[in-house]
């Protein structure tokens, strides 16, 4: 049985260059800015830096990896804060914000937050039911 207020472990990423570039390019993201370093400072960032779609999958995964492999996501509400620059990590912390008893099982919401040295690089929820 999941409680409100449940604390989920931390999960520490790295954000190498290499990361930053292979999940720009798995989710088919061709912006320079994610894997140009002279293209990403030209545009006034310090270096390339993730893509939102690899913020929103390390939420997805953040949650599942504590949810185990028979939770099925049915919604994920993201925000984007500051950049996470390649060379910098992250940190994804967690709680749980609601839960709904179902027939098929717990409706849970997590309230998500990932930070880095610049400060929160993303925050939202995601939303998994639990059989």
């Amino acid at each position: 049985m999941t409680t409100v207020g449940e604390a989920l472990p931390e999960l520490v990423l790295s954000a190498s260059v290499r990361n930053i570039v292979a999940t720009a390019l798995a989710s088919r993201d061709f912006q320079d800015v994610h894997h140009d370093v002279a293209s990403a400072q030209q545009r006034g960032s310090k270096t390339i830096f993730t893509n939102i779609l690899t913020s929103n999958g390390y939420c997805l995964r953040y949650v599942t990896d504590w949810t185990g492999p028979e939770a099925v996501v049915k919604k994920a509400a993201i925000r984007l804060g500051v950049p996470n620059y390649a060379g910098d990590t992250m940190t994804m912390s967690g709680t749980v914000d609601a839960v709904e008893s179902l027939t098929e099982g717990e409706l849970v919401t997590v309230a998500v937050r990932g930070r880095n040295s610049l400060g929160d690089h993303v925050t939202g929820t995601v939303t998994v039911l639990l059989p």
